[in-house]
């Protein structure tokens, strides 16, 4: 961070965020305030004369600046200096943080302190949401964040988080089933599918990717002498970012068939080099792969066109799971595979595999995406 200290206060600018804003302390705590970006402030000086107010406060009357930005500060002010300091980077989360606190927090708690918002009238506000439980669970998360932001700077002494005690009915139960496909039916599926929309699907059904995660490979992440696809990257939005979680990077084998079916893509792509998405947007002239909208209206078109009901990108990881387990793979691979960090979240046992029982494992299902092989007990 670059920073120039004055009499009251710091203009500080966050290299990260391309963001400039104004730090200082009352009574030993730091509070902060965002000033603009770094296109609406290209200058430290324009940044100076933008933080210029705050500081005259400090100076004159800064009663009134503890009062606006100190212990007592509305949820508003609250949220507006989280976004600064605590939000998470990742453009993905970043995005739905936004959308859940414009939408929903901001416009029913904005105005109070934060030391009003408790558990009673926030489980009754979120009751009349029409909302599902999943979302409402993802409101109540963002305001214990937030009670949590106010007392780690100092706003509120240190407490119980009064969120923990918001219950709501039926957050452990999904709304809609997730699908999975039988072989038949992804069979039926891709042959529906133009490219490289076929591509894509078995790809993600032959090795569970997220399709940001398809999305957001080149083809110099394919290790060919190796049999080798190392996953580092995800385009969300068209936004470049990190894989989802630290357990999502990792470096998967990649069956012959599979490989086969990337060649036969490579070959056929105007977009062949190493640096090239490897699935990069005509429209966009390679700049950019294909959006994650045309690739789901694609899955669509393709789903209606083939009568098996609705199909989105996201079924592609929950057939690659049940695939898994149809072929008998051990819980603990099938977890290795999903690149999830806890087994509990692929089911609930526990356990530890070794390379070459997950690269068997990856192939079995490979074959029969590819259609090298019929898996007669999945159809």
């Amino acid at each position: 961070m670059k920073r120039a200290r004055v009499q009251n206060g710091s203009v500080v600018f966050d290299s990260r965020r391309k963001t400039w804003n104004f730090l200082w302390r009352v009574n030993g705590q730091r509070r902060s305030k965002l000033l603009g970006s770094k296109q609406e402030l290209p200058t430290i000086t324009a940044a100076w004369r933008a933080a210029e107010p705050l500081r005259r406060q400090l100076q004159e009357q800064p009663e009134q600046v503890v009062h606006r930005f100190g212990s007592t500060a509305t949820v508003r002010t609250l949220i507006l200096d989280y976004r600064t300091e605590k939000m998470p980077t990742r453009y993905s989360s970043r995005r739905s943080y936004d959308a859940w606190l414009k939408n929903h927090i901001e416009p029913k708690w904005g105005d109070v302190s934060i030391t009003e918002v408790q558990a009673r009238p926030v489980e009754l506000w979120l009751n009349t949401l029409q909302l599902s439980p999943k979302s409402k669970v993802q409101i109540r998360g963002l305001l214990h964040t937030l009670w949590d932001f106010a007392q780690w700077r100092g706003d509120i002494p240190t407490q119980r988080n009064p969120m923990e005690l918001v219950m709501i009915k039926g957050a452990s139960k999904r709304t809609r089933k997730p699908r999975s496909l039988t072989v038949e039916e992804f069979r039926i599926l891709s042959q529906h599918l133009g490219e490289p929309f076929r591509t894509i699907a078995i790809l993600c059904v032959s090795l569970g990717l997220r399709i940001s995660e398809a999305l957001g490979l080149k083809w110099g992440d394919v290790d060919w002498l190796n049999n080798r696809l190392r996953i580092e990257r995800g385009i969300v939005r068209q936004h470049v970012d990190d894989v989802k979680t630290s357990n999502s990077e990792r470096t998967l084998t990649l069956d012959a068939e599979l490989l086969a079916v990337l060649r036969a893509w490579r070959g056929l792509t105007e977009f062949p080099g190493q640096e090239d998405w490897m699935f990069a947007s005509p429209a966009q002239i390679g700049r950019l792969p294909w959006s994650f909208d045309s690739v789901n209206d694609a899955y669509l078109r393709a789903a209606t066109a083939a009568g098996i009901g609705h199909v989105s990108t996201h079924s592609m990881r929950h057939t690659f799971r049940s695939w898994l387990d149809a072929v008998g793979t051990p819980v603990a691979v099938q977890q290795k595979l999903m690149r999830h960090a806890d087994i509990r979240t692929t089911m609930n046992v526990y356990g530890d595999v070794v390379t070459d029982e997950m690269q068997v494992a990856s192939s079995k299902v490979a074959e029969l995406a590819t259609g090298s092989q019929i898996g007669s007990q999945l159809s």
